[in-house]
């Protein structure tokens, strides 16, 4: 799993120790690649510290180069076949990493994304305005994927599948663009509740938002240049199918 950090060095150690303990309790081997933009706070070199004892990656960056940058920087280094990304901020709980992948498995789907806008999946710590505009930012890519949460920034998919997909936004908003430009036809979609961050900032901004706005129109002339929309086989999991691969 990849992620991304900037200024996260208050709750690090408490995300790496829940993933691997979540991992080990499903016999899932694990590798975390953290891929930091040279944070202020020391989050670098406390991941540094945290590599000696768990299976993980460090990746330095000089400075804040955009979410999907550090993501794609993280599926160049890891080494396994299935590559994922998640929050560091415990947005997206960490005992779902080893329900994703054994979905992935089970499913032989090609990308697996959590999502908060299937039946089962919630945004309970929301305002109103925040929630209206995810969902806007969401219903204004159905014309690309059948993905509900087209803007979830916590999925897995076929290592091969994203290391050759060239990426062309900066932003966070990834996941959709993996999708359409690698042309991966087995997506599976499966709920949960996002729980917003407890510490430090949230990523979302008005130049995030621009920026997502971008990517969908290149997307949209992408695939009206391409001549017509990919097929996909689209399969969405309920809060039971979850809960079935949790007791396992």
């Amino acid at each position: 799993m990849v992620v991304p950090t900037y200024n996260e060095r208050d709750r690090l150690t408490e995300l790496v120790t829940a993933v691997f303990a979540a991992a080990e309790s499903r016999g899932v081997v694990l590798e975390l690649v953290v891929v930091d933009d040279n944070s202020p706070d020391g989050t670098g070199p406390l991941a540094d510290a945290l590599a000696t004892r768990f299976r993980m990656q460090v990746v330095h960056r000089a400075g804040k180069l955009g979410l999907g940058t550090a993501v794609v920087e993280g599926f160049r280094v890891a080494t396994a076949e299935v590559v994922g990304v998640m929050d560091a901020d415990f947005s997206h709980p960490p005992s779902l990493v080893p329900v994703l992948y054994d979905a992935f498995r089970d499913t032989g789907a090609d990308v697996v994304v959590a999502s908060r806008y299937v039946p089962g999946g919630a945004t309970p710590d929301w305002p109103f305005k925040r929630r209206l505009l995810s969902r806007t930012a969401c219903l204004l890519a159905r014309g690309l994927s059948p993905i509900r949460d087209a803007a979830s920034g916590f999925f897995v998919i076929r290592r091969d599948v994203a290391r050759a997909t060239t990426i062309k936004a900066g932003g966070f908003k990834i996941c959709l663009e993996l999708i359409v430009r690698s042309g991966v036809r087995t997506l599976v979609e499966l709920p949960y509740r996002f729980d917003d961050r407890e510490l430090g900032e949230s990523k979302m901004s008005l130049r995030e938002a621009a920026g997502y706005l971008v990517q969908l129109r290149d997307l949209y002339l992408g695939r009206l240049r391409g001549g017509r929309r990919a097929r996909h086989d689209y399969r969405r999991l309920s809060v039971a199918d979850v809960a079935g691969l949790q007791r396992r």
